[in-house]
């Protein structure tokens, strides 16, 4: 793999972008160097569940909220090229759905003080809005891990797309 020759600032910035937290892209690049995609994912994975809260609030802020282009705080042009695909099927919902979308995202916004993170790759705007409202009903402990673990998919999809790319 060309990447676990690269500088550790410039491993860095290739991989941020799969994620969006400064501590698991640092935990990924000390771990290098990696024989193959199968212990980048796995390794990913283990330095994903080992990060604290805080680091887990700094990869959803890398992200738009669901039916938005662009993402609260500045991300990378890959990043955001990512989000634009995975969110290509909510993009296009100009119905009620996508309405709906917009408030939803607001009212888990003054819920649980962030955006709402969901893998969308795949998922239809209505399948999306019914996640949204299922998950409206968890405490913040639970919604809190279930965040993270839609993080957790996400990242494992741009994984493969970067280590294919």
């Amino acid at each position: 793999m060309r990447w676990n020759l690269l500088s550790v600032a410039r491993a860095l910035n290739e991989i941020l972008p799969c994620c969006g937290s400064q501590a698991w892209a640092q935990g990924i690049v000390a771990r290098r160097p990696f024989p193959d995609e199968a212990t980048v994912l796995l390794a990913a994975n283990d330095i994903w569940l080992k990060l604290s809260e805080s680091d887990w609030l700094q990869a959803f802020r890398s992200h738009p909220r669901i039916g938005e282009s662009r993402a609260l705080k500045a991300t990378s042009p890959q990043s955001a090229r990512w989000s634009e695909q995975e969110q290509r099927k909510v993009a296009d919902a100009r119905d009620s759905a996508g309405a709906a979308l917009a408030e939803g995202n607001r009212v888990y916004e003054r819920r649980f003080k962030r955006i709402f993170i969901v893998c969308a790759t795949g998922k239809s705007p209505e399948e999306i809005l019914n996640i949204l409202r299922r998950r409206l009903e968890n405490d913040e402990r639970t919604e809190l891990q279930e965040a993270a673990e839609q993080q957790r998919q996400i990242t494992q999809i741009r994984l493969r797309k970067w280590l294919q790319g």
